[in-house]
């Protein structure tokens, strides 16, 4: 009503991550601990949700300051702490262990061991190191993106549950000096001034034999009760990739809860969780129960889903519109009266 910021909260502080909120947050109205209350949730590449009364601010449940790993260099001051979520738990693996990595032959196991000795692992916020420092090629950074651009999240307002849908993932970088790779006239750096310090994306931490260097499930659709902050169920997201299957090393495996790796556009409406497995997924659209995850359905799309969706009645009839594929297009299905 008067165009003055009401209240604010820094999600990530002096973020050199790529940690930016990448989606719009999600309004609903729910029950906590007896009480109603009007939040806001933000999902976040870090795998978490930020979760606020809406009307002013204050955490639904509190967040806490938290130590995080500081720069080997003196003069990059990152910040000593950041803020975690007490609730919801994260949605995502956050850094990457030992215990994470692929397991499914012994000789993957040894080679993705053998990978790892070269790079410096870390909890989530793990610091950028220069290249050599301890030997090692570059840190790892994780989650990579667990919740992006392409795959938002969906909410029930009447039940006050949220769909997350996300993907596994790290990423290998260096810090290095600006000066070393500025270029002050080009436009689509710095202009005319000179950061002390980059983030350089190397690339090139990849798995054993093709494999991603995790393990699975490398995409998954998570429903969180968001009067409770408590997850209710998980499912991945697609079938295992073709790669996967075809691979010489995964005859025996056990791939059912592997995921694709496709990050999952969604809604919910009525009973149902409509998803699709994302814009290098199949070309359906998938019907699942909103209360336990379920499949109950599948209907074949021209193209792959992706951006979004949305749904209306008209003459006592449910209809579905999906954006698909390139170029875009919107497909309306009619579900049955």
């Amino acid at each position: 009503e008067t165009g003055e910021r009401a209240w604010h909260f820094q999600t990530v502080h002096h973020d050199i991550w790529n940690f930016d909120n990448p989606t719009a947050p999600i309004a609903l109205d729910v029950i906590v601990d007896g009480v109603p209350q009007p939040i806001v949730a933000q999902t976040t590449k870090q795998g978490m949700v930020y979760t606020f009364n809406r009307e002013t601010g204050e955490p639904t449940w509190p967040i806490e300051e938290r130590p995080v790993p500081v720069s080997v260099l003196e003069t990059e001051n990152l910040s000593p702490t950041q803020p975690f979520p007490t609730k919801p738990a994260p949605y995502e693996m956050q850094g990457l262990t030992i215990q994470d990595l692929i397991d499914f032959t012994p000789a993957l196991r040894a080679e993705a061991l053998e990978t790892v000795e070269h790079y410096e692992l870390g909890p989530i916020f793990n610091a950028p190191i220069p290249i050599g420092y301890n030997g090692k090629r570059s840190f790892v950074s994780c989650p990579r993106g667990a919740t992006n651009i392409f795959g938002p999240p969906s909410a029930d307002p009447e039940s006050g549950v949220m769909y997350i849908p996300t993907r596994r993932g790290c990423r290998s970088e260096n810090i290095v000096p600006g000066a070393d790779i500025d270029l002050p006239d080009d436009i689509m750096t710095t202009g005319a001034t000179i950061a002390e310090w980059a983030v350089l994306n190397r690339g090139d931490f990849r798995g054993p034999q093709g494999l991603p260097i995790w393990k699975p499930p490398y995409s998954q659709v998570v429903a969180i009760d968001m009067n409770t902050g408590e997850r209710l169920w998980w499912i991945p997201v697609g079938d295992a990739p073709q790669a996967a299957r075809d691979h010489p090393a995964l005859q025996d495996a056990d791939l059912s809860r592997m995921g694709s790796g496709a990050l999952s556009i969604q809604m919910v409406a009525g009973d149902l969780l409509y998803a699709t497995e994302g814009s290098s997924g199949p070309a359906v659209l998938n019907a699942f129960d909103k209360r336990t995850g379920m499949q109950v359905g599948e209907v074949e799309l021209p193209s792959p889903g992706q951006y979004g969706m949305m749904t209306y009645m008209h003459e006592g009839q449910q209809h579905v519109v999906v954006q698909v594929g390139r170029p875009g297009r919107l497909v309306a299905l009619r579900l049955p009266g």
